[in-house]
């Protein structure tokens, strides 16, 4: 028979076990909101009104030198979420779905398996497929307060009332004052501009109430003291030239992480309540840093490094961005910061930052932005964002130019810190083996059933430096460089004759001029890509025989009956890209495209239509359903609560 004082010795050792096992296992809050950079009143801008992060800010650690990957949700989600850039997952487009590399698992699977109980309020949005594993919950009704007793969770709450979309409300009227507005060097000063930047700042007001009645609701059931709370946006603001642009405008976010006193051995060594970091972070660093806050050693293939709990890994000196195609355009564009430079790698230079985008359109600002642009009413750094071809290299000092508008990269005084941040990005692209410079559409064929990422990894099948050289030649714009570029056109491999082609075509005239005999060849290439560029080259400078020639090839791979959603897009793209003047000779063709085809996943749905819509306005034709098909398959295709680009 036990004693008393045996009885109390052994609840106490029952009561510290519970304990420890707490401290082992802290419950973990996030708090995210959407589209918004570090315009927040602890990041001292005293235009905003964030009354509530701004008090967490005071008890925890503010990062300055945050970064997204990508500068819009689905691809920067789908890096957060599997600890892979997307780049190298293949999750690098907008809204897009690829196979989930082969043995690897979503970082929330891990905290299940661990003990966590995991729950997503409730925006998802990824570019890669998730298992029933991931979540508990993922839904309007999951809280921490589902959990069965005991567990601990990790809870993620986001606010939509920040998105882009809050800037379009016509009948809206700020609360901000649009007059005390900081418009940027990049943007015309219009009463429009300013009502928008104004409505900005509302939406951001509004996710921080958001966020204060989730931490009130934490300190209500009392477990603050038991909580890790991270608050971040998922990338910069959503007006234009931040949102879908991979500079610091588009991807700086703000970042800040409490730790509580019970966990301190988690925190890093500059960890102050109420302190800043510089060191650099990037979404890539999640997935690592919340395994290792559970206590799990992050997995190999995690391509972030942990900056938090057990595992922390020594800092980086630079964190990466990325632009792929956004909704219904195409780019290729890569970035790199060390915190005080931002260089940005163009590889499609002759398609312009401003590429029509249906819903970045929608915001008024960047239709007065246009208008005015046309109207030849605009400075230099205004129209920038308009102009092409753009610069394949770009280089800014935040320090001297927050707003990215004076590009150094041709300044004398510049060329080391120039150099250096281009051996760091191309570093970065071999490390990851970068899939962008292979189309979208060849990606996955040449994948197979194999997921992209391990596609990819296979040096057999996606010979890396040898399509990575293509497309740095491609693209330097260097006129000596035609005579090597031609030769790629013969290339056993067709993303490196893709990018033979792309490169003559940039150059213009002469140079596709000197390679018409083999663009010529090039319209029956066995890649659809480079049959398309080979088809724009000739028709956009060759003579009325090759426009002649080139307009079937063109109508015939648009027609998505026919073709894959990739190639019809493509072939649209080539079709626009040649004007109404040139394309109207084609009118009966293109009014006979279909808006609907196979697909491999329904995200993909929308883009087609949106094109094949304008070119159908353009043509003097009803705009027919594609309007209506675009809504709907919008919707269908996210498959998520309050879907939103």
């Amino acid at each position: 028979m036990k004693t008393p004082r045996a009885s109390a010795l052994l609840f106490g050792f029952i009561l510290f076990g519970l304990a420890t096992a707490t401290a082992a296992q802290p419950n973990i809050l996030w708090v995210s909101s959407e589209d918004h950079g570090p315009q927040m009143g602890c990041y001292g801008d005293p235009y905003a009104n964030t009354p509530n992060v701004d008090k967490l800010a005071t008890r925890s650690l503010r990062y300055t030198h945050a970064w997204a990957t990508a500068p819009v949700c689905a691809p920067t989600r789908t890096t957060i979420i599997s600890g892979l850039h997307g780049p190298s997952s293949g999750g690098d487009h907008m809204r897009s779905m690829v196979a989930y590399p082969a043995g690897q698992k979503m970082f929330p699977q891990l905290l299940r398996e661990a003990g966590y109980y995991t729950t997503n309020h409730a925006k998802e949005d990824y570019n890669l497929p998730k298992t029933p594993a991931v979540w508990d919950a993922s839904s309007n009704s999951a809280h921490w307060k589902n959990r069965p007793a005991g567990k601990p969770f990790f809870a993620v709450f986001n606010s939509t009332k920040s998105h882009e979309s809050q800037t379009v409300r016509g009948d809206a009227t700020p609360i901000h004052d649009p007059a005390k507005v900081r418009v940027p060097a990049y943007h015309p000063d219009t009463p429009e501009v300013r009502r928008d930047w104004a409505l900005f700042y509302d939406s951001v007001t509004a996710a921080d109430a958001d966020a204060g009645v989730v931490l009130a609701q934490l300190a209500a059931d009392g477990l603050a003291d038991d909580t890790i709370i991270f608050y971040w946006a998922d990338h910069g603001s959503g007006m234009p030239r931040s949102k879908r642009w991979p500079s610091d405008s588009g991807l700086h976010v703000p970042l800040i992480v409490h730790i509580p006193e019970k966990f301190k051995d988690l925190r890093p060594a500059d960890y102050v309540a109420g302190g800043t970091t510089d060191r650099p972070v990037s979404f890539a660093d999640f997935a690592p840093t919340l395994c290792s806050l559970a206590g799990i050693k992050p997995p190999e293939w995690m391509q972030g490094y942990a900056f938090l709990g057990k595992f922390i890994a020594p800092a980086q000196p630079y964190v990466y961005g990325f632009r792929g195609r956004m909704d219904e355009r195409y780019d290729l564009v890569r970035s790199v910061t060390d915190g005080r430079y931002v260089y940005l790698r163009n590889y499609l230079p002759h398609l312009s930052q401003g590429q029509h985008v249906d819903t970045q359109f929608k915001t008024p600002t960047t239709a007065v932005w246009r208008k005015l642009y046309d109207e030849g009413k605009l400075n230099a750094a205004q129209s920038i964002f308009w102009q092409t071809p753009k610069a394949p290299e770009e280089l800014y000092d935040l320090q001297s130019d927050r707003d990215e508008v004076n590009n150094l990269a041709a300044s004398p005084a510049h060329q080391t810190i120039l150099e250096k941040l281009r051996a760091a990005q191309q570093a970065h692209s071999r490390r990851i083996r970068d899939l962008g410079f292979i189309p979208e559409g060849e990606r996955l064929t040449r994948a197979g059933t194999r997921a992209p990422y391990d596609f990819g990894h296979d040096d057999t099948k996606y010979p890396y430096e040898k399509i990575f050289a293509a497309a740095e030649l491609a693209s330097s714009l260097k006129p000596d460089a035609a005579p090597a570029l031609k030769k790629l056109l013969t290339d056993a491999d067709s993303a490196v004759r893709y990018w033979g082609a792309i490169g003559l075509y940039m150059r213009g005239p002469s140079a596709v001029n000197a390679a018409r005999t083999e663009f010529t060849a090039a319209l029956s290439d066995s890649s659809p890509y480079v049959r398309i560029v080979a088809a724009e080259a000739l028709g956009q400078f060759g003579t009325g025989p090759d426009l002649t020639a080139a307009l079937p090839v063109l109508t015939s791979l648009a027609h998505w009956g026919h073709n894959d959603v990739f190639t019809s897009l493509a072939a649209l793209h080539a079709i626009e890209a040649l004007g109404p003047k040139k394309y109207t000779l084609a009118r009966d063709a293109i009014l006979a495209l279909p808006a609907t085809g196979p697909t491999p996943d329904a995200r993909y749905a929308p883009y087609i239509p949106r094109i094949l819509a304008d070119l159908r306005a353009s043509l003097g034709a009803p705009a027919g359903p594609a309007a209506e098909k675009t809504k709907k398959g919008k919707r269908k295709a996210a498959n998520q609560a309050e879907p939103k680009e």
